[in-house]
């Protein structure tokens, strides 16, 4: 019975992939790879000649059982284009197969682009929660921060270049202002780690062309036990209504504000 190995690969630079790593994948007998390619380059720079066959999102359900049956004659590494297999990679079926086959499966650490950039962020590192990549669609990107706006864990997201600014825009709405990181190009020549809050990033961004693969870490809400009088709320009721923002957008506004419940807030302004 052979192990699954989970080999970690570069972000970025290559100095990054572990001796532990480069034996690993010099003694598997297959390489299931995210991108044959892409792992290709890796292999040729290190002199590796390991056999692979591709195992990526569109055809990990296909290619389950030749990878499995690889495992009953020997070892296979699992690796994605870069960092850390499994993690908003295609893995987890295959682990979860090879588990119940009875094969072992064996971790090679190494670099994950999410827990790189918040440990370099400044951000509250103690409690946090990873969510992939933000949907296309603005609505279902507004969905998803609503679930998450009231949770006190440092936040991180993924996101592409090209949809950067359009996510930040909807972390504003949906979040608020609050203090986030953009890290671009982590481990590479023009690595970049933005700090400011999210109106500073959408600026900063907005007059340079994004380039790279971005990782938001974004700061979680502030727990603040100190509800607002019911007397402070009604006057920033009337000073919000006398500057015409609407009653949905004042109750969310101000329910972020004052530790009132939304709900309790519109009621308040409907009447």
């Amino acid at each position: 019975m052979g192990t699954l190995y989970l080999v970690a690969t570069p972000i970025g630079n290559l100095e990054d992939l572990s001796p532990r790593a480069l034996r690993i994948l010099g003694e598997v007998r297959l390489i299931a790879a995210e991108d044959t390619r892409v792992t290709g380059k890796l292999l040729s720079h290190f002199n590796i000649s390991t056999s692979q066959i591709s195992y990526h999102e569109h055809n990990k359900m296909s290619k389950l059982d030749r990878v499995l049956d690889s495992l009953n004659e020997g070892d296979v590494a699992l690796v994605s284009d870069a960092g850390t297999p499994a993690i908003n990679d295609p893995g987890y079926e295959l682990v979860r197969a090879a588990l119940a086959a009875g094969h072992d499966v064996s971790p090679i650490p190494g670099p994950s682009a999410p827990i790189t950039a918040l440990s370099a962020s400044g951000l509250a590192t103690d409690a946090f929660l990873y969510l992939g990549y933000l949907s296309r669609k603005s609505n279902e990107r507004r969905a998803k921060l609503q679930e998450v706006e009231n949770l006190p864990y440092t936040l991180i997201f993924l996101e592409s270049p090209h949809r950067i600014l359009k996510a930040l825009a909807d972390i504003q709405a949906m979040l608020g202002n609050r203090q986030i990181v953009l890290a671009r190009e982590i481990t590479k020549l023009y690595e970049e780690f933005f700090r400011g809050d999210v109106a500073e990033a959408q600026a900063y961004f907005g007059e340079q062309e994004p380039r790279g693969e971005f990782t938001l870490v974004v700061a979680g809400k502030k727990l603040d036990n100190t509800k607002w009088t019911e007397a402070s709320l009604k006057s920033a009721l009337e000073t919000g209504m006398a500057a015409g923002e609407s009653p949905s957008a004042l109750a969310k506004r101000l329910s972020k504000e004052s530790g009132w419940a939304r709900r309790d807030i519109y009621q308040m302004i409907v009447g």
